[in-house]
C-alpha cells in the first residue's frame, strides 16, 4: 500500500470540507482535479482523463484545465448544475517551505458567478430564498443578483399566499433557490413541479440563528426598520438566509450589497403564472425574446436597460402617478425626435456600469473595464449636458457630477488607452504617472537594447549569421545556435542546453544584464499592479455614485426606448381612466403583430364600463377569439408599465390583477386531468379577482359532458357578473351562453365576423355585436389540412343529425298538439311545471342535507351542475 504524497494530504484535507462541489486544485499553472471530480470534468467539459501516483494501489484519474481560461470551464460545469470550489496557491511558491499554502478562495453555484463574461448581458443572474409560515399564512421570497449590487426582499400574506408566491418566483427566474431544511422537506417537490422555467437549482440550507442581529450587524445599521424590515420576522430570516449563502461562499471576498430593498408587491398589478405564460410576458430562462411582448418593446440600446425593461414588464404600477410620470417622458421623447436619437445615439456607446461596478468591488476588475467606465462616463457626461437644455427632463438623469468628472480623470491620467486584459503583466499605466515606474521602464528598456547588442555583436563575431538571443523561464536568456554552425562556436561559450537541431549557450555579460532586465520587469509588474489596484480602490468609494449612473441610464434608455418603439409601430398613448371605462378603438395584438406581414393585422374595438362589463364571446376555433382577448390584457399591460399601446385609441382603467385561463391540456406530472386543471384555475380566480380585474376565460366547460359545461359555464358567467364584477371577456362554443344577454344586466353578447362563400367560410377576424349560431367546426378542420373524405363524411353527418333533431322536433310537436289542441302552450309549460314540481322534491331533500358554508367555490360549482341537472330531467346517480 503507497504512502500519500504532501500535496495528496493536502488535496484530501481541503476534499473534506468540499464533498458536493467540485475541487478545482492549482498546481502552477493548471487547476486539477482528481478521483470523483476528475471523471465528472472529464465526462462534461470533454477532458482527457490521466492518471498519476498510485492511492491505495489504485492509479489517480486526474484531469486538469490551464489557470489562464478556468473561468469558461468554471462556467459550463455550472451551468449544467454543479456547485466548484476554487482552491488557489495563497503564498509565493518560491517563498514556500515545503509544501504550497492553498486554500479555497471562492465557491461558485449557479446563483453566484461572478465572471459576467459568462452570463447574459440582458438577463440578471438571481438567486432567491424561499421561507414559508403556513400557520399565519405568509410566503417570504428575498433575492440578488451579486454581480449588480441589487438585493430586495417582500413578504405576501394571503390566505392564497402560496400561489402568489409561485407567479413571483416565476417573474424572478433564479438560477438558484434556497430553501431552509423544513420548507425544502415539505415543498421541495410541489415546487420542482410547479416552477414553469427550467434550468433552476434548488439547495437546502440552515437557517440563520438571530437573522436580525446577523443583517444590522452585516449592514453597519442600529435596526432593520433603515430597510423597512420591522416586524417582517420572514423577510428578515429570508434575507439573512441568502446573505450568509453568499458570503460564506464569497470567503471573506467583498459583497456589492450596500442596502436591502423592501418591495411592496401590493403596488403592482398581480399576474399569476398561468397569465404570465398565457400572454408571453417575457421569455423563460435561456430562451430568445421573439414572440414575447419584451421581444416586441425591447429595442434598448443598453444592456442595463434591457434587464431593467424585462422586471418592468412582469411588475406593471398600480399607482397612477408613476404611471403617468413614466407616460410624460415617453410622452417628451416620442414628440422630439431629434432629441429621442441624439440620447439614443449616445446611450450606445455606453457599457455595463452595474456590473463594472460589481467587478471593482470584487476586484475582478481589469484595465480594460476602467477604460470601458471612463468612456461611459464620458458619455453619459455628454448626455446630461444634452438634456440639460430641456428642464423638463432634469429630475431624470440627475447624477453626481464632480464624483464622475473625478473618477474619469483619474482613469485618464493613470490607465493606459492599451492596457491589456491581464493586471499582471504591465502595460497598464501611462507614461510620465509615477517617476519609479519611468525610471524601472528606462532601465528595461536600456537592457533589451543592450541584449540587442550583444546579439549584433556575437553574430560579426563568430560570423554566424542566423545566431540569436532567446528567453523563457527556465534559463533566462541565451544564445541558440544551429548544429550546422557548432563549430564556429567560441571557446568562451559556456553551454547550457542541447537539442536535437541546436545547442543554447551564454555568455557572462548576457547574464548580468538578464538580472537587470528580469528584475526590472518583475518590480514594474508589480508596481503597475500596486497602482492600478489604488486607482480601483479610490473608485470602490465612490461605487454608490457608479450604480446611481446606472439606474439613471437604465430608467433613461426605457422611456427613449418606449418613444422609438411607439414610432415604429404607430402605438398612441393611453388616457389612463380613474372612472373604470376600458375603452380601445382599433386595437392590434403587439406580438402576434410583429410577427406577420405589415398591414394585414386586422383591428378591433372594445368598450367595457358601467353599463356592459362582462363578453360573451362566440365564434368558431382559428376565427381570432383568443388573439382578441389577449390583445385587450396586452394593451392593459402596456398601459400600465408607461408603455404607449398597440392602438388607434385607447382609454385604460387601474386594473389590480388580469387573470387568464386559455386552451386545455392534461398536467401529467400532477396527474391532473384537463377539467380539473381547468377547474382549478377557475376556482382561483373566482376566489382572488375583485371588481377591479379583468378576466379572460377561454371555452370553460369543454373537458366535461355538454350539459354539465354548459351548467358550469353558466355559473360561472352568473357568478363573475353577480358577485365580483370584474371586467370579463368569456370566449365560447356553447351558443346557449348567448342567452344569459338577456339575464345579465350587464353582459353583452358579440360574436367573430364570419362569411360564408357558397361552400366555403372565411373568418374575417371581426368582432361585432350579436352572437354567433353555428361552430364551424367542419370548416375548421379543413383549414387545418384534414383529408377530404373526411371532411365529406363529417358533412353528411352533420345533414342527418341536423334532419332527425328537426324530424324529431317537428313530430313531437305535432303529437303535442293532437294531445292537447289549440292550448297546447298552456299545456305544455304545465306539463313542464309537474315534472319540475317532482324533481324539485329530489333537490330539496339534497339541500337539507348539504353544508354550504363549507363548500369551496369550486365545489359548489359542481354540486350547482349536478343540481342542475336533475331539474332538467337527470338523477343524482
Amino acid at each position: 500500500m503507497s504512502t500519500d504524497t504532501p500535496l495528496m494530504q493536502q488535496y484530501k484535507k481541503i476534499k473534506e470540507e468540499y464533498q458536493n462541489e467540485i475541487l478545482m486544485f492549482r498546481l502552477g499553472d493548471f487547476y486539477e482535479m482528481f478521483f470523483e471530480d476528475a471523471k465528472i470534468a472529464s465526462k462534461e467539459l470533454g477532458l482527457t482523463l490521466t492518471k498519476r501516483n498510485k492511492e491505495k494501489g489504485q492509479d489517480v484519474p486526474l484531469a486538469g484545465v490551464p489557470y489562464h481560461s478556468v473561468a469558461s470551464y468554471i462556467a459550463k460545469l455550472v451551468e449544467k448544475g454543479y456547485s466548484v470550489a476554487i482552491c488557489e496557491q495563497v503564498e509565493d511558491p518560491k517563498a514556500a517551505t515545503g509544501i504550497v499554502k492553498r486554500e479555497v478562495t471562492r465557491v461558485i453555484t449557479p446563483g453566484t458567478i461572478i465572471d459576467v463574461d459568462f452570463l447574459d448581458k440582458n438577463n440578471n443572474n438571481y438567486i432567491a430564498c424561499v421561507k414559508i409560515n403556513t400557520i399565519e399564512n405568509i410566503l417570504a421570497i428575498a433575492y440578488a443578483d451579486i454581480t449588480t449590487g441589487e438585493f430586495s426582499v417582500f413578504e405576501i400574506k394571503d390566505k392564497n399566499f402560496f400561489e402568489k408566491g409561485l407567479a413571483e418566483i416565476n417573474k424572478i427566474q433564479a438560477s438558484e433557490i434556497l430553501l431552509d431544511e423544513k420548507t425544502y422537506s415539505e415543498y421541495i417537490s410541489i415546487l420542482e413541479e410547479r416552477i414553469s422555467f427550467s434550468g433552476v437549482k434548488f439547495t437546502e440550507i440552515k437557517n440563520v440563528k438571530k437573522a436580525e442581529d446577523y443583517l444590522t450587524s452585516y449592514f453597519d445599521i442600529i435596526s432593520v426598520e433603515a430597510f423597512s424590515l420591522k416586524s417582517k420576522d420572514l423577510a428578515v430570516s429570508a434575507a439573512a438566509n441568502l446573505l450568509r449563502y453568499i458570503d460564506d461562499l464569497q470567503k471573506g471576498n467583498e459583497l456589492p450589497f450596500s442596502k436591502i430593498e423592501y418591495k411592496n408587491i401590493d403596488s403592482i398589478m398581480e399576474l399569476n403564472i398561468s397569465t404570465q405564460n398565457n400572454l408571453n410576458l417575457v421569455p423563460k430562462r435561456a430562451e430568445e425574446s421573439k414572440g414575447t411582448l419584451l421581444g416586441v418593446l425591447d429595442s434598448c440600446v443598453t444592456s442595463i436597460g434591457s434587464r431593467e425593461l424585462k422586471k418592468i414588464i412582469k411588475n406593471p404600477f398600480l399607482d397612477i402617478e408613476k404611471i403617468k410620470e413614466r407616460q410624460f417622458y415617453v410622452d417628451y421623447f416620442f414628440n422630439d425626435v431629434l432629441l429621442r436619437e441624439n440620447v439614443r445615439e449616445k446611450l450606445k456607446d455606453i457599457y455595463d456600469i452595474e456590473r463594472i461596478a460589481g467587478k471593482i468591488i470584487y476586484g475582478t476588475e481589469n484595465g480594460k473595464d476602467l477604460l470601458s467606465l471612463k468612456d461611459s462616463i464620458r458619455k453619459s457626461l455628454e448626455t446630461y449636458k444634452l438634456l440639460k437644455e430641456h428642464q423638463e427632463l432634469k429630475k431624470i438623469f440627475e447624477l453626481d457630477i464632480e464624483i464622475l468628472l473625478d473618477i474619469y480623470n483619474k482613469i485618464e491620467l493613470i490607465i493606459d488607452v492599451e492596457a491589456p486584459f491581464s493586471v499582471r503583466e504591465g502595460g497598464i499605466i501611462k507614461d510620465d504617472y509615477n517617476s519609479e515606474l519611468d525610471e524601472l521602464r528606462r532601465i528595461s528598456k536600456l537592457g533589451k537594447d543592450f541584449i540587442l547588442e550583444i546579439e549584433q555583436r556575437e553574430r560579426e563575431r563568430t560570423g554566424i549569421k542566423g545566431l540569436k538571443i532567446k528567453y523563457n523561464k527556465v534559463f533566462g536568456y541565451f544564445i541558440e545556435v544551429t548544429k550546422a554552425n557548432e563549430h564556429l562556436v567560441p571557446e568562451d561559450y559556456i553551454r547550457k542546453q542541447t537539442l536535437v537541431n541546436s545547442e543554447r549557450y551564454i555568455v557572462p555579460d548576457l547574464k548580468e544584464y538578464e538580472e537587470k532586465v528580469i528584475t526590472a520587469k518583475s518590480k514594474i509588474e508589480a508596481l503597475e499592479y500596486d497602482l492600478f489596484k489604488s486607482l480601483s480602490s479610490e473608485i470602490k468609494e465612490h461605487i454608490e455614485s457608479l450604480y446611481k449612473l446606472a439606474n439613471r441610464i437604465a430608467n433613461l434608455d426605457i422611456v427613449s426606448n418606449f418613444a422609438h418603439v411607439a414610432t415604429k409601430n404607430s402605438y398612441v398613448k393611453p388616457e389612463i381612466s380613474e372612472d373604470n371605462i376600458l375603452e380601445i378603438k382599433g386595437g392590434r395584438h403587439p406580438i402576434v403583430e410583429s410577427l406577420i406581414a405589415s398591414g394585414s393585422y386586422v383591428k378591433n374595438d372594445i368598450i367595457l364600463d358601467e353599463k356592459h362589463n362582462l363578453i360573451i364571446l362566440t365564434g368558431p376555433n382559428m376565427s381570432g377569439k383568443s388573439t382578441y382577448m389577449k390583445q385587450v390584457a396586452l394593451n392593459i399591460i402596456m398601459a400600465h408599465i408607461g408603455s404607449y399601446v398597440a392602438a388607434d385609441y385607447a382609454k385604460i382603467p387601474i386594473v389590480d390583477k388580469i387573470f387568464t385561463r386559455v386552451g386545455a391540456s392534461d398536467d401529467l406530472l400532477t396527474g391532473q386531468s384537463t377539467f380539473m386543471l381547468e377547474m382549478t384555475e377557475v376556482a382561483s380566480i373566482l376566489n382572488n379577482a375583485t371588481e377591479k380585474s379583468f378576466i379572460v376565460l377561454d371555452e370553460i366547460g369543454r373537458g366535461t359532458s355538454t350539459y354539465d359545461g354548459i351548467s358550469i359555464a353558466t355559473a360561472i358567467t352568473e357568478y363573475i357578473h353577480n358577485n365580483i364584477g370584474a371586467k370579463t371577456i368569456f370566449a365560447t362554443h356553447y351558443h346557449e351562453l348567448t342567452e344569459l344577454e338577456k339575464e345579465l344586466e350587464r353582459a353583452i353578447n358579440f360574436r367573430v365576423e364570419v362569411k360564408e362563400n357558397g361552400k366555403n367560410v372565411v373568418f374575417l377576424r371581426e368582432i361585432v355585436k350579436g352572437g354567433a349560431d353555428k361552430s364551424y367546426g367542419i370548416e375548421v378542420a379543413r383549414l387545418s389540412g384534414v383529408p377530404k373524405d373526411v371532411l365529406n363524411r363529417s358533412r353528411k353527418f352533420l345533414k342527418k343529425l341536423e334532419n332527425r333533431k328537426n324530424l324529431i322536433e317537428s313530430k313531437m310537436k305535432a303529437e303535442q298538439m293532437m294531445l292537447f289542441g289549440n292550448n297546447f302552450e298552456e299545456e305544455e309549460e304545465e306539463i313542464e311545471t309537474e315534472l319540475i314540481n317532482e324533481n324539485e322534491i329530489k333537490v330539496l331533500e339534497m339541500l337539507k342535507v348539504m353544508d354550504l358554508n363549507s363548500l369551496s367555490p369550486l365545489e359548489s360549482l359542481l354540486k350547482l351542475s349536478e343540481l342542475k341537472k336533475i331539474l332538467l330531467g337527470g338523477n343524482n346517480d
